[in-house]
C-alpha cells in the first residue's frame, strides 16, 4: 500500500480521499494506464484537460512498489512514467505546429490512449458480466442446440421446357370477362293492369295475393306504386284496420254502394 502526498502514519480506505493523501494498490491494477484512468476518475479530472503536474507526481509515488511487480510489469510503469514527465517537460516549452502555427497540445496522445483503454475496458467488463450471467442459467459448456439447416432445392430445367413453357403462355384459357346481369324493369301500368283485372273478379283482394307468385321486392314496389296510382285516380280504395296489418284493395264502385246501403 502506498499514501500519496499523505504521510505514512494516516490509514485510509483503498479508493477514499485521507487529510489530502489517496491509497492505491498496485498490484490491483492491471497496467499503467489503468492507474493512470484511476487517479483521473477517483479525482473528477477533466480528461481533456489533465493537470500533468499533479498527475505525474501522483503516479511517481504509487510506483514505490514497483520492484514488487516483476520485470515486465515494472518496465510499463516505468515507461509511462517517462512519458509523463517528458510531457511535463513538453507543457513548459510548448511546441508550435509549423504547418498551422496553432499551439500542439502534448497530452493529446495521452488523452487518445487513455480513452481507447476505457473504452476496450468498459467492453470487457460487459463480456465478463455477460458470461456471468449466462453461468447462472447454463452449465459451463453448455451449446444450444442448432436448428436442423433448410435443404434448398435448386430449380433444373433444361432449355426444351423453358421454350415449351414460353410458347405455352399465349395459349392457356383466359378467364371470362365480366358478365352484368341487368334486371328488367318493371312498368307500373303493367302492374295497374293486374290490380284491375284482379278487383274484375273479386271485389276486394289482398295486396300480399298481388305480389305472392312474384316473390320479388321489385314487383312488390311497383305494385304498390301501382296501387297508389288507381287510388289518386279514384279507381280503388285502400283499406287497413291497424298500421302494420293486411293491406286490402276495394274497387271503389263497391265502397260506394256500401256506404248507400249505410245511409238507408
Amino acid at each position: 500500500m502506498v499514501d500519496i502526498a499523505a504521510p505514512p502514519k494516516l490509514e485510509s480506505v483503498e479508493g477514499t480521499f485521507a487529510d489530502g493523501g489517496f491509497v492505491v494498490e498496485l498490484d490491483r491494477f492491471q497496467g499503467p494506464l489503468d492507474l493512470l484512468l484511476h487517479l483521473i476518475r477517483e479525482q473528477d479530472i477533466d480528461i481533456f484537460d489533465i493537470p500533468i503536474a499533479q498527475i505525474t507526481q501522483q503516479f511517481l509515488q504509487a510506483m514505490g512498489d514497483v520492484d514488487k511487480l516483476g520485470l515486465d510489469r515494472a518496465g510499463e510503469f516505468l515507461e509511462m512514467a517517462a512519458l509523463l514527465i517528458r510531457i511535463k517537460a513538453q507543457m513548459l516549452m510548448p511546441k508550435r505546429n509549423a504547418g498551422e502555427g496553432e499551439l500542439e497540445d502534448p497530452r493529446a496522445e495521452l488523452v487518445r490512449r487513455l480513452l481507447e483503454y476505457e473504452h476496450f475496458r468498459e467492453a470487457a467488463i460487459r463480456f465478463e458480466e455477460s458470461q456471468i450471467d449466462r453461468l447462472r442459467r447454463y452449465a459451463r459448456g453448455y451449446v444450444p442446440p442448432r436448428k436442423e439447416p433448410v435443404v434448398v432445392t435448386e430449380l433444373e430445367i433444361s432449355w426444351e421446357e423453358l421454350l415449351k413453357a414460353a410458347i405455352g403462355i399465349g395459349s392457356r384459357p383466359q378467364p371470362p370477362g365480366d358478365h352484368h346481369v341487368t334486371q328488367r324493369a318493371v312498368p307500373v301500368e303493367e302492374k295497374i293492369t293486374l290490380i284491375l283485372a284482379a278487383l274484375e273478379r273479386l271485389e276486394r283482394v289482398e295486396f300480399r295475393r298481388l305480389i305472392e307468385p312474384f316473390r320479388d321486392n321489385l314487383h312488390s314496389v311497383v305494385t304498390l306504386l301501382g296501387a297508389l296510382e288507381l287510388a289518386k285516380r279514384r279507381d280503388l280504395e285502400l283499406r287497413q284496420s291497424e298500421p302494420f296489418t293486411e293491406l286490402w284493395l276495394y274497387r271503389h264502385k263497391e265502397i260506394e254502394t256500401h256506404a248507400t246501403d249505410t245511409d238507408h
